[in-house]
């Protein structure tokens, strides 16, 4: 099985160099809403999952279902318009999928975007926040299974998953565009529904500030490639369990949206500033 993942992310690079030949620095991940940075890549090659060997499309609003290379800030990147996610039927190993070839094209660095609940009390709704730590309550990992030594190591050590540098690169630029990049840890969740009050206590007690639906399959496997990782919550929605109100998937989208030019604000200066991290 081991020998069939690596050759199907071969043959997924092989086709998108086919077309666009030149070597990523840096992969993003663009969450619910958050796709719109992709728009502003110059010289931009774009794929629909479906054009790309053994990818699955997206089937969530705000998700485009688009990889896209290009350049930003004068950085070669690639970046997914759009993810899926494990309540969508696929497994971790399909997720993650996308994660692995950017990877095999050449990207070391791994930034990766979404929308995701409150749960610490002063955040706000619009709220940066740069990912300092996760709890995996998914109940999954996409490593489950026999490794391969080409991908990474059997036993990747998580005591760090998010590059302090890149986390210090990322509130640095909260405080020249005047807005909080706050630091916090997120907790993922399989879903698809948002949860009740007990949990969101729960939560809070455990220490999450956070919570979500994605990002931190995709994070084990960029530490298992040996990619540096920085990742960014846009709160969308406040998960106070004393004042828990309804929610529903357009509104997260539509906050994310309308908070989507803060975070290209931090991912741009990043970019420009990757030689400081």
């Amino acid at each position: 099985m081991s020998d069939e993942l690596y050759d199907q992310i071969q043959a997924a690079a092989a086709v998108i160099r086919a077309r666009h030949a030149r070597r990523p620095r840096v992969a993003l991940v663009l969450g619910s809403g958050l796709g719109q940075l992709a728009e502003r890549f110059e010289d931009a090659t774009r794929f629909d999952y479906h054009e790309l060997p053994h990818f699955i499309r997206a089937t969530v609003i705000g998700h485009q279902g688009r990889l896209v290379c290009g350049r930003l800030e004068g950085v070669e990147v690639v970046a997914m318009q759009g993810r899926n996610h494990g309540y969508e039927g696929y497994t971790q190993r399909q997720v993650t999928f996308p994660v692995r070839v950017m990877r095999a094209l050449g990207a070391e660095i791994l930034i990766v975007s979404n929308a995701a609940g409150g749960i610490n009390p002063y955040y706000e709704q619009g709220d940066v926040v740069a990912l300092d730590d996760h709890i995996n309550m998914t109940f999954d990992n996409p490593l489950v299974g026999p490794n391969d030594e080409r991908l990474g190591s059997r036993w990747p050590d998580m005591c760090q998953p998010y590059c302090p540098r890149l986390i210090a690169l990322a509130q640095q630029a909260g405080r020249a565009a005047d807005f909080p990049v706050h630091r916090g840890v997120y907790l993922a969740v399989r879903g698809p529904n948002y949860e009740p009050r007990a949990e969101y206590r729960f939560y809070r007690q455990i220490g999450a500030d956070l919570v979500g639906m994605s990002t931190v399959p995709e994070v084990i496997v960029g530490v298992h490639a040996g990619m540096r990782v920085l990742g960014l919550s846009v709160v969308t929605n406040l998960c106070t369990p004393e004042a828990l109100g309804k929610v529903t998937g357009a509104e997260v989208v539509a906050v994310a949206e309308k908070a989507a030019n803060r975070l290209a604000a931090v991912v741009c200066s990043v970019l420009r500033n990757l030689e400081a991290a």
